[in-house]
């Protein structure tokens, strides 16, 4: 009694290729050991044929009208099919794309780590979607998405390719980047020289041109700022140096007697 469908828990035929007695179709064109066309024969003489040979009737094209099928060893076609697809796998490159997102008004600093990591992952071959986040009325600005965008392409144009033109979706800008040819070509390392990028103080606001005097004062001399000074010598007396040890002070020296009258005078 057949099972039914419903309740048949055998795994499926991971080998769907039809060979033998597995082949149920009337008639197949027939292709011998040797490569040559035979012609249009009977299944079971084909499978005759075959066995005559001790080699089995595979079927290797299903789609055709008839069918077509070889006399080979079956076995050794298996490992050889095997084979070829391990080949294929090994040459194929896997892509993965990556997302770094970008606000439309980010300050250097933050630009800067975001570029290093879009480099960085150029290096390693993959693509980088680079996103423009809008926020409330920014969307009405799209020209800042877009040159930043632009910037950063032309600042990684060694290291990438422009793949999909900044273009804006919603409330988001997306540009696609991909490796150039010189990354696929192994020219350049998987990281950049060095630990990273240099960090930038320039964009800090007041910063630039700026040196305080503690920074340019001698080593071992504390400065300190004028109004400072002036206050503290306004608000604290200067206390006398010490007298050397041994000497009084002019406070502490009494007046020396008169001398006396002679006898005459008295």
């Amino acid at each position: 009694m057949a099972v039914p469908r419903r309740f048949d828990r055998r795994p499926p035929e991971r080998d769907t290729t039809r060979v033998n007695e597995r082949i149920r179709v009337p008639e197949v064109r027939l292709i011998d050991d040797l490569g040559a066309q035979v012609g249009v024969l009977k299944t079971p003489d084909a499978l005759r044929f075959a066995q005559e040979r001790d080699l089995d009737l595979v079927e290797v094209a299903p789609e055709a009208r008839p069918p077509v099928c070889r006399v080979l060893d079956y076995s050794k076609y298996k490992y050889e099919l095997v084979q070829k697809q391990k080949q294929a796998r090994k040459h194929q490159q896997q892509i993965t794309i990556r997302e770094i997102k970008f606000r439309p008004k980010i300050a250097q600093h933050d630009y800067d780590t975001k570029k290093h990591h879009v480099e960085r992952f150029l290096r390693h071959r993959d693509k980088v979607k680079v996103t423009i986040m809008f926020r409330g009325r920014e969307v009405t600005h799209p020209e800042r998405g877009t040159l930043i965008l632009d910037r950063l392409a032309e600042e990684l144009e060694e290291l990438g390719v422009v793949e999909q033109r900044p273009m804006q979706e919603g409330r988001n800008m997306t540009m696609m980047l991909g490796p150039s040819k010189g990354v696929l070509a192994g020219r350049f390392d998987a990281s950049p020289d060095g630990a990273g990028p240099a960090e930038d103080c320039s964009e800090i606001e007041g910063a630039e041109g700026a040196v305080s005097e503690a920074a340019a004062a001698p080593e071992g001399v504390a400065a300190e700022p004028d109004d400072a000074a002036e206050s503290d010598d306004a608000a604290e007396p200067v206390e006398p140096a010490a007298e050397p040890e041994g000497v009084a002070s002019d406070a502490a020296v009494e007046p020396a007697a008169e001398p006396e009258a002679p006898d005459s005078e008295r």
